[in-house]
């Protein structure tokens, strides 16, 4: 299974153990995240995204909003701290844009980093398929 994933996170993606991640951009204090693929698979079809107001201040660990699928609802959890510069506002409409393409059209919010040097604590992707095959 961790093949198939490791082919389609994109190398600049870190990821938490509740699955996660944070896209680093050319901008180093600005980042986007969103739900890893596998995440995505494992809910199954999203119905429903809850996002948070632009302008909120996060702090890592943070949950900043829910999804529900099919199978289950969950909360979102910040992998980084910092604001809410972005949401994705075409979830409210397209919520199934999460499982056609998490790290592309199915992001979530961006955060402008209040501590750059969290991104050091995220798993690369080498690390999180790891975390994967042990959980399995």
């Amino acid at each position: 299974m961790s093949s198939f994933i490791k082919d389609i996170i994109p190398e600049e993606g870190r990821l938490l153990e509740t699955h996660e991640y944070v896209l680093i951009g050319d901008e180093d204090d600005r980042v986007r995240v969103g739900i890893s693929h596998f995440a995505a698979e494992s809910l199954g079809d999203v119905v429903f995204v809850e996002l948070p107001e632009i302008g909120l201040t996060l702090e890592k660990g943070d949950p900043f909003g829910s999804i529900e699928s099919v199978k289950a609802a969950s909360d979102l959890y910040s992998p980084v701290g910092g604001e809410v510069v972005a949401i994705n506002m075409k979830l409210e409409e397209e919520p199934e844009l999460v499982n056609d393409n998490c790290y592309g059209d199915g992001w979530m919010i961006e955060i402008q980093l209040s501590n750059p040097e969290e991104l050091n604590e995220l798993m690369e992707p080498e690390a999180y398929f790891k975390f994967l095959d042990n959980t399995q």
